[in-house]
């Protein structure tokens, strides 16, 4: 069973920087998108941003020109880099996996909260 360990997320100010991590047990092989989504308090699950296997990435437009996605494949981690964060962007964070025999899987979730 695939475990998906994340780490980085707290309490920031606006304007503030976080850095979010996780790691994938399973290995690069066969990794096909890795990303991060988030729910905010009273309001669906959103995709924040993703990468492929191949490097391209995409992101929300709430996010862009703020947040960058990365992956180490050596490492077989993802990163969410988060500037200049805003409220609006409190939510808790949770990574995705997934792999080409169709495996989907979901990390623990990490809270971040940016004060006003």
């Amino acid at each position: 069973q695939e475990q998906l360990v994340e780490s980085g997320g707290g309490l920031v100010q606006a304007g503030g920087s976080l850095r979010l991590s996780c790691a994938a047990s399973g290995g690069i092989f066969s990794l096909v998108f890795m990303g991060w989504y988030r729910r905010a308090p009273g309001k669906q699950r959103e995709l924040v941003a993703g990468i492929t296997s191949g490097g391209s990435t995409n992101y929300a437009e709430s996010v862009k020109g703020r947040f960058t996605i990365s992956r180490d494949n050596a490492k077989s981690t993802v990163y969410l880099q988060m500037n200049s964060l805003k409220p609006e962007d409190t939510a808790v964070y949770f990574c995705n996996v997934r792999r080409g025999f169709g495996g989907n899987y979901w990390g623990q979730g990490t809270q971040v909260t940016v004060s006003s």
